[in-house]
Order: C-alpha cells, then structure tokens, then sequence
C-alpha cells in the first residue's frame, strides 16, 4: 500500500558514479528537477525504480535508452486536487468512456493522483451507514465504485485494480459526516463528533494524506466551525493538512478565507485553500486582496498555501446550484421537494434572494453561464446552458434544473463560467499556488477539459506563450511543491534515490488540445511518462504497464 517505503536497493543515494547498468536511461535531455532551480544537461538513469542523475556523455549500460535529446526531463506531475476517487473502478467495471478518463491525466503526465477533495471521499463510515451512503456515491462518482470503512479499505480496492498511475486520498469531511450521522442538516452530537474523530484518526493512522472540506457542499456546509476546529487538530496531530473548498468562493469570499485561517489557528493544521479563485461578479478581482492577505499571513509564520487551475470555469454538480436545506436529507429527500411546486417556488425565492451563509452561484451569475456537462439520459442537451434549455421550453429555468435532475436521478453535472481571467493569472503567479486539475473524471457527456488539459495548458499557454512563470517555476508548482505539502516523500523531485516518477515533454510544443466541445483530446509535446520507473506513455500514447499503487503518506 505505502509507495515510499524501502530504499533504493541499486542506486546509492548521492553516488551516481556507482551506476554500471540500468533498467532505463534517458540521454540527452534538460533536467528540471522540481525543486526550481535552473534546468541543467543530464542523463538520468533509473535502477530497481529509482533515480540516478548522471553527467551528460557517462556511459552505462541500459535496458532500454530514450533519446531526450530537446526535451524537459522532469519529476511526474501531482495533480494534488482530484476527484479520481472512483474511476478506476468503473473502467474496471466496463463503463464506456471510463477507460478514457483514466488516461486522460495519464497522458497529460500525471504519475500522482490526490482525491478525496472538497469534502468528498469514498470512506470513512460506519459499517451500519455505507448501505445508505453508496446511493450517493453513485451521483457523485458516476456510477457503483463501492463506499469504504477507512482508508485502508479504499486502498485495497484501489490495488486490487491495473492502474497506469499512483493515487492517495485525503478524508472527505462531508463523507465522514455522512458516514457517522448521515446526511443531515444539524450539528454533530458530541458522541458524534467524537465518532467522527476517532474515524478520521483511523483513517490518517493508516496513510490518509490530510483532512478536506467542501463547505458550499451538503452535508459539510451544514457543520459550523467548531465542528471542523475540532476535525483539523485530528490532522494537525497526524502533521497533515487541513484542506478546504472555502464556505464561499463568491461575494463572501474574504469571510470565508478568514473562517479558513480561523480554523487552522485553532487547530494547529497546516491549511491548504483549494483551487483558489473570486468568482461569480460580485467577486471578480478580489483575488487582488485575499493574494496579499495570505502572503502576509506567510511572512507571519503560517503555515498556508493554495492550488489553482488554468481556467476561468468551473464545474459541479447541478444540485449544488439549489440552496442547502433543499438537500437536506439526500437525493430521496431532494426529490420529493424537486417535485413539490411549492418547495420549487421556495428555491425560485432563495436563489433570487439568496441564503445566509450560502455561496449562491446562480445569484452571483446567472443561468445563462450554466451549461449542462453530462446528463446521461440526455446527452441532446449537454454543452447547452441551462438558461437556453429554459427559453427553448418556455419555462423557468428553476423548474428546468428540477425536472433535469429528477429524470436523470441527480446524476447532472454543469460547468460555471465564474471566473475572468486577471484573477486566474495572478493566482498561477504567486508563489505558493501550486497547480491542481479540479478534474471531475464522470463517464460520458462532456466533462471539464481540465481533466486533460490542466498541466500542458499551464506549460504551453501561460509560460511560453504568455511569460507567466518560467519553465523551472511552472515545474515546481506541478511537482516538487505539491510533493512537501502532502508528504510524499522521495517524489516530485528528480534527484539521486528518488522514485522514478518522470515526464518528458518538448517545452517548444507543449500545449493542451482539450476543449470544451472535445474535452478528452490528449495534449502535444508530452512524450513519455514514466511510473515507478516503467513507461506507461510512450511517443503520447498508452505503454501495456500499470506499475501505479497507492501511496500512504
């Protein structure tokens, strides 16, 4: 399960001059190593899956020689923000598409997938709760990948499946509240909260990288602050961090960085502010101040970085456009308000006046910047807004989003168009955001191009077309960053005795090719990918090898 144990058995760390034959080497290519430092000429061997750095011209005997020459050789990209958790297991299962989803992050050169984020994982539970709570992780995860007691649980399944890459998983919050309480909008009892503790202490014990919350998402909007406090010093015991998808990313985004810093103050957890952004326009530009906040809170001591993706949009399910209480209870319960007029009126009301405390995304934008990512009884209507399908029936666009979901049993999900693009390039420019995908990898319709454009994009368009970070910087976001923050050690990094976790990619080509009309095209420039020293991509297409396991952190 652990995929740092063990040393080095051929390479003797700091001593590449001991290297007399290798399983692979890679001639002739620029190094950039993870840690952003300037790119050098080396070859790089690697020897019983680990990295030896040698000086270009050194000859050593090799199983296999790749030619590097005019290439980046780099550490294999973290994709630190996921929600990858299940679907593996539905390629496994057949589901079309799926097959192609789990190599379109392979392709892009992702060797390290972290799920479980935004509140949302596929355990822990009680083992009287996991009946009631796989209904919900069939609407969330697209499909039957299973709910799990603990972590260790959720790995077994996970290395029990062929996959290309490696994977670890934080503890969603709101599926470690549902799992102890259901899906019930009331704060925990203090036996619940205590049950929920010792859970989420199991499931860290066991190799979980960190504690996460979605707080704009049921049930985990529905805790308070204390409730979380109480969850984060769990993790802060275990030296993991506390990572969050802010109660608000909209008009109360400040507020709800501040409840953030308050609750890493309180708990003595590192914090770790997912796909940071202002969205919805109300918020536009304010990335201009909650920027400086944390860089001050930084220079202070704090221990507070954030991730971001390339994109002015984002993508969701359609329920959470609905007001919190609409969900309390779960899908059943949602239904039946969906399909009571007075309930949809109430909603109607609620978006248009909004709630407190919640992020409103539809009152902050509007239908119109809506559209409809995959309804799998309906695919005529994906890629269309929700606001055209509203005017093409005559209808409400509140009532076109309830019968939506009713017909397709909550299985909708919608991008937002929520962003403008001054907040997203200041974020990829501080220095402490590291890069995450935010993909949402559901068979069929078509799903954020995030998923297989994210890493290439950041590459191509924001550094050698636009100058936005150098080579060696936008390297060091993609791996030797994400790799401190969750604890994965000997990885991110290319230097002698660590894992052999590699991507090779032409920095003059590099470029994403994904849309939103063609979600899944594989990007340019991205050669090979290379996964506990086996290629899995060669010359951008998938190699037989599936050496990925899960990391315990």
């Amino acid at each position: 399960m652990n995929g740092d144990e063990g040393a080095a058995r051929g390479v003797a760390p700091g001593s590449p001059a001991d290297v007399a034959r290798a399983e692979l080497l890679i001639r002739g290519g620029l190094v950039v190593d993870g840690t952003g430092g300037p790119g050098r000429e080396a070859d790089v061997a690697v020897v019983d899956g680990r990295l030896a750095v040698l000086p270009p011209g050194r000859r050593v005997a090799a199983g296999e020689v790749l030619d590097a020459e005019g290439m980046a050789v780099a550490p294999g990209f973290i994709d630190v923000h996921t929600h990858s958790d299940g679907v593996a297991m539905l390629a496994e299962n057949g589901a079309a598409g799926a097959a192609d989803l789990v190599w379109a992050s392979v392709l892009q050169g992702v060797t390290t997938e972290i799920c479980g984020n935004c509140g949302s994982s596929l355990f822990p539970g009680l083992p009287e709760r996991l009946a009631d709570m796989r209904g919900e992780t069939r609407i969330s995860f697209g499909g039957d990948v299973g709910i799990y007691q603990d972590f260790a649980e959720f790995a077994a399944r996970h290395t029990a499946l062929p996959r290309a890459n490696h994977i670890t998983s934080l503890v969603g919050h709101g599926t470690l509240r549902a799992g102890v309480m259901g899906p019930a909008d009331r704060p925990a009892t203090p036996a619940e909260l205590d049950t929920m503790r010792a859970l989420l202490d199991r499931a860290l014990a066991q190799g979980a990288a960190g504690l996460s919350t979605g707080l704009i998402y049921t049930p985990g909007t529905y805790a308070g602050t204390a409730e979380v406090v109480a969850l984060a010093e769990v993790a802060a015991r275990h030296g993991k961090p506390y990572v969050t998808h802010l109660r608000d990313e909209m008009s109360r985004v400040e507020e709800a960085l501040e409840e953030a810093i308050e609750i890493a103050r309180a708990s003595g957890a590192a914090l770790h502010v997912s796909h940071h952004k202002t969205a919805g326009k109300y918020a536009w530009g304010r990335t201009a101040r909650t920027l400086p906040r944390i860089t001050a809170l930084r220079e202070g001591g704090m221990d507070i970085t954030c991730d971001v993706y390339p994109y002015t949009a984002g993508s969701t399910s359609l329920s959470a456009m609905l007001p919190p209480w609409a969900n309390d209870g779960g899908f059943p319960a949602l239904a039946a308000r969906l399909a009571d007029p007075g309930e949809r009126e109430r909603m109607r009301l609620a978006i248009k006046g909004g709630v407190p405390g919640w992020e409103n995304t539809v009152g902050n934008g509007g239908w119109d910047r809506v559209s409809i990512a995959c309804a799998p009884r309906h695919p005529e209507i994906e890629g269309r807004t929700v606001a055209e399908l509203a005017a093409s029936r005559n209808a409400d666009p509140v009532d076109t989003a309830a019968e939506l979901l009713l017909s397709e049993n909550g299985e909708v999900t919608i991008i937002s168009h929520s962003m403008v693009e001054e907040d997203v390039q200041r974020v990829l420019a501080t220095p402490y955001a590291m890069i995450g995908s935010d993909g949402v990898p559901k068979p069929g319709g078509r799903p954020h191009p995030r998923w297989a454009g994210t890493y290439p994009r950041v590459l191509g368009h924001y550094g050698r077309e636009l100058g936005l970070l150098g080579l060696e910087t936008a390297v060091h976001k993609m791996t030797g960053m994400p790799a401190a923050r969750f604890g994965l050690r000997d990885r991110g990094v290319l230097r002698d005795g660590a894992h052999a976790d590699l991507v090779v990619f032409d920095p003059a080509t590099v470029a994403d090719r994904a849309t939103f009309a063609s979600p899944l095209l594989p990007p340019a420039g991205v050669h090979t990918v290379i996964v506990a020293g086996e290629v899995v991509v060669r010359d951008g297409a998938p190699a037989p090898a599936r050496p990925g396991r899960v990391l315990a952190t």
